[in-house]
């Protein structure tokens, strides 16, 4: 079998693993109903991860050697960690980024997406928690954009070997640093104009 068949026998099971996610994390949120307000990090968790999966359809430039695409979808994974923190940060990266990939016909990448964007959602969000200051969030786009890259580049190079991988490395930098400068600036903007919309969770 070869390495590339990998995203073909996963294309089946995308919708199933947002669905696992979904339930995994709903029973998370309500046995730590006493730290988070359960139905309220849901609805935004939920709205933000549909925000991140109509974004990653918007523009798609595919990526031919690994059978990938470059999205802006990373604008809304960071803006939507910057804002709510890791929680809701890591379900719309995760989930939301993976919906994206099924809408726009690469349902075998889901489960990988799923994976490394929900990662980069996470540690975006964790950082970046309770701050208004740019430099914060500027650094905590920074990470989670390294933690996208090298997240996908190592997935790659098992799947399609280093070279193949290399390609898609410009791409999805610029991905990350759009993210950056986009997540930043709304999230910033927010967070300082409109502070009661954090405080809902």
């Amino acid at each position: 079998m070869e390495m590339t068949d990998l995203t073909q026998i996963l294309e089946p099971y995308g919708l199933y693993v947002i669905a696992g996610a979904t339930i995994l994390f709903i029973v998370y949120i309500f046995a730590r109903r006493r730290e988070y307000s359960g139905p309220s990090v849901i609805a935004v968790s939920a709205i933000m991860a549909t925000l991140v999966g109509v974004v990653t359809n918007l523009i798609k430039v595919p990526t031919p050697a690994t059978g990938g695409y470059i999205n802006l979808g990373d604008t809304m994974v960071m803006f939507s960690a910057m804002l709510f923190g890791p929680v809701v940060g890591a379900f719309a990266g995760g989930v939301g980024s993976a919906l994206g990939d099924i809408l726009g016909g690469y349902a075998g990448w889901a489960p990988i997406t799923l994976i490394v964007k929900g990662l980069e959602g996470l540690v975006v969000g964790y950082i970046a928690r309770r701050s208004d200051r740019t430099p914060v969030l500027v650094v905590a786009g920074t990470i989670g954009g390294i933690v996208m890259v090298l997240g996908y580049f190592t997935f790659e190079a098992y799947m399609f070997g280093v070279p193949n991988a290399m390609v898609e490395v410009p791409g999805n930098t610029l991905q990350a640093v759009t993210g950056i400068i986009v997540g930043t600036a709304l999230a910033e903007a927010i967070k300082k104009k409109y502070p009661e919309v954090v405080d809902m969770l």
